[in-house]
């Protein structure tokens, strides 16, 4: 009767241990679109961590505007613009725009060392930054998954441009 009972109690935790996701099989990555980042700053914006994988465009080198995009199977998670341009970028009609490229609800500038603005579903920095492809770099954050209306996710998006805008200028090489 013991033999037994053990039997049932090693399959019941057998079966409970492979019916559960094993966290590393979905693991938020600690570099997005070629820049290095602690995964706790952008793990409260990935709303979904299965099948992450990456659609970037970006090319440093060649500094030419193009996105990167941050997939869970197919749906966008963080989609990012990386621009490089020969005068500065007004971010309130960036923001404010139409396009489906740098839109940002209820935008709102924030202290921060570069020009930065922070919506309800993303935030746009921008900074002098001399290369091959202008004087001035931009970068747009768009968080798809985020209700227009949530309000909750706005100091999320604030950390995590306040860490990414910084480390993804240290790779562009800036004069």
């Amino acid at each position: 009767m013991r033999a037994v009972l053990l039997g049932l109690s090693v399959l019941a935790v057998s079966v409970f241990v492979v019916s559960c996701d094993d966290p590393a099989d979905h693991q938020i990555p600690k570099a997005i679109c070629g820049t290095h980042i602690d995964p706790s700053v952008s793990r409260p914006l990935v709303t979904s961590d299965a099948d992450l994988h990456e659609y970037n465009r970006v090319d440093r080198s060649e500094a030419i505007t193009a996105p990167c995009v941050l997939l869970s199977g197919p749906d966008p998670v963080l989609d990012l613009g990386f621009s490089w341009d020969p005068n500065p970028t007004d971010l309130m009609y960036l923001a404010e725009g139409t396009g489906s490229v740098s839109h940002v609800t209820d935008p709102h500038a924030i202290n921060f060392t570069y020009k930065t603005i922070v919506g309800t579903d993303g935030a746009i920095s921008t900074t002098p930054c001399k290369t091959k492809g202008g004087d001035y770099f931009t970068l747009t954050l768009q968080v798809p998954q985020i209700s227009l209306m949530d309000q909750t996710h706005r100091k999320d998006i604030e950390k995590f441009m306040r860490a990414y805008f910084p480390a993804t200028l240290k790779t562009l090489g800036c004069r």
